[in-house]
């Protein structure tokens, strides 16, 4: 049996009444949704399965290695930096991060530091 919008938004008010969601983890706070703004609609139902099924790509998961040395780079040293730097250039090179890092002005401050007299 198929439901209709109406007898859907009906049993979700009737089950609102209910208290049937009272209690739930997170209730009062705004959800946190994906922002797949950037992802062609096309694409999206397909890299919300692979998220759903663990799958990171390595575009993602670099971006993530990123944020965690640039999280620690203000009290590292140039070894860090140097981290820093081979990581984004393999993210600018990859087929999803192409020309995303490069265009940073993060990115260039960083080469410029990386480039310049030794200490």
């Amino acid at each position: 049996m198929l439901l209709t919008e109406v007898q859907i938004e009906a049993r979700l008010a009737n089950a609102a009444q209910r208290g049937e969601f009272d209690g739930l983890p997170g209730a009062g706070r705004p959800l946190v949704l994906d922002d797949d703004s950037a992802v062609p609609k096309e694409l999206r139902m397909a890299y919300r399965v692979m998220k759903n099924a663990g799958y990171v790509p390595e575009a993602v998961r670099l971006r993530g290695e990123v944020a965690s040395v640039e999280a620690i780079l203000q009290a590292a040293d140039d070894d860090a930096a140097r981290r820093l730097r081979l990581l984004l250039d393999r993210l600018n090179r990859s087929e999803e991060g192409r020309g995303m890092i490069s265009e940073s002005g993060y990115f260039q401050a960083l080469c410029e530091r990386m480039d310049g007299p030794e200490r």
